[in-house]
């Protein structure tokens, strides 16, 4: 059976630039299902789905929408449409990718329907906004962004080639064999520059105990990625050693990665290992970027671009009170360890972010605020020594062993 593309747009604006895309895909020899997501005027290219069911699909209707002249509005709704139609048509193996063209109004509608597909399906973007930031319309999810160089606005010698192109890649995207089976559970860690020998010691016992390890970097989009793999059921276990985006959540810092990192393993009952790894510091870039107020606070310039602030000990406090929360929330096994000796690198004695006060305020709101049932393993280590390392990951494997009868 031949594959198909999905094609999303704004029809009565772009119609001769779809005609063209859509022509691309199939002189490639794929199959195309075109989905209009235009208000106003009458489509210049006959849809597959048209845009009274996308309006539908997104709780309203073109008769309201058009009355209503609101172009934001507009947008929405046909975004939401999309978004519940490219889900849809996936699961019942309608379509194996998508790809759309667009200026503003375009890229966000596509863009959010785009998201409502799991990773790994094809998603491929032309847009007048790529090259710059296009993290509102990617999100956290695998979306190609191709700058359309000029604007979505006819056919000429430029858009020919940039269409082209990108409908060759969606193409062979789509085509491609990509072997993402394995027999082996997946583990998901964190890691930050400062916890590197912690995790790569972890990792590798976990592997040489017949585990796939996936490490996340704590750079707040990465953490709000692993929450969706945790959440959709990738993931089997975590080792969560380094929670330093909620240092920059608290804070103010660079890094967050948003009010539900660490709820996923909670509700889905994932057992895991979670440490305080890295909350002595907040992320900022250059020292200009660091706010005023942080004035006359104890920095450690981790490269040119990278500025690092120590957290205080009324911060920690409050951290270790936030770990508790989430973890008392968890439905499956949780083991928690400290290393007394220091929360990454430079949290170690005689180091620039050694605050003995610091570290014990986090520690002690941590234990005291923890339901009962939860165990806290204190080791007089710092946490990038072999000995703490290799502790969590043994913890987590045997919580795996014990609680869902994986041999590791």
């Amino acid at each position: 059976m031949k594959k198909r593309i999905a094609i999303v747009g704004t029809l009565d604006t772009k119609g001769r630039e779809y005609a063209f895309l859509k022509q691309a895909i199939e002189d490639q020899g794929l199959e195309t299902l075109v989905i209009d997501a235009g208000v106003m005027g009458e489509p210049q290219l006959k849809p597959d789905i048209g845009r009274d069911r996308t309006a539908e699909a997104g709780g309203g209707s073109i008769e309201a929408l058009r009355r209503k002249g609101d172009r934001g509005e507009a947008v929405t709704v046909m975004g939401r449409g999309v978004s519940v139609l490219l889900p849809e048509l996936y699961s019942s193996g309608m379509i194996h990718g998508v790809i759309a063209l667009g200026g503003g109004g375009g890229t966000s509608i596509a863009c959010t329907g785009m998201r409502a597909l799991p990773l790994g399906v094809p998603k491929v973007m032309v847009s007048t906004a790529a090259g710059g930031d296009v993290s509102g319309f990617v999100g956290i999810k695998d979306i190609v962004m191709v700058p359309s160089i000029v604007d979505v606005s006819g056919i000429n010698r430029i858009s020919r080639g940039v269409f082209q192109r990108a409908a060759a890649a969606v193409c062979a995207m789509v085509e491609a064999y990509v072997d993402d089976k394995s027999d082996r559970p997946l583990i998901a860690a964190t890691m930050f520059g400062n916890t590197t020998p912690a995790v790569e010691t972890a990792r590798h016992m976990l592997e040489k105990s017949g585990f796939e390890v996936v490490v996340f970097p704590c750079s707040g989009t990465s953490g709000r990625v692993m929450e969706e793999l945790i959440a959709s059921g990738y993931i089997t276990g975590v080792l969560d050693m380094t929670t330093t985006e909620w240092a920059d959540q608290l804070v103010g810092g660079v890094l967050a990665a948003g009010e539900e990192r660490m709820d996923a393993a909670a509700e889905r009952g994932i057992p895991q290992v979670v440490v305080p790894g890295c909350l002595d510091m907040v992320n900022f870039w250059e020292p200009a970027s660091v706010p005023e107020r942080f004035n006359g606070r104890t920095f450690y310039q981790h490269n040119p671009n990278i500025t690092l602030m120590r957290t205080s000990v009324d911060e920690n406090r409050e951290l270790g009170r936030i770990l508790a929360v989430k973890l008392n929330r968890s439905t499956g096994s949780v083991a928690v360890f400290i290393p007394l000796r220091g929360l990454s690198m430079i949290d170690a004695p005689g180091g620039a972010f050694w605050m003995p006060e610091a570290d014990r305020a986090l520690f002690d709101e941590l234990k005291e605020n923890l339901i009962e049932g939860i165990p806290v393993t204190e080791l007089d280590c710092n946490i990038n020594e072999p000995e703490f390392a290799l502790a969590c990951a043994q913890a987590l494997l045997e919580m795996l062993r014990n609680r869902h009868g994986i041999e590791g």
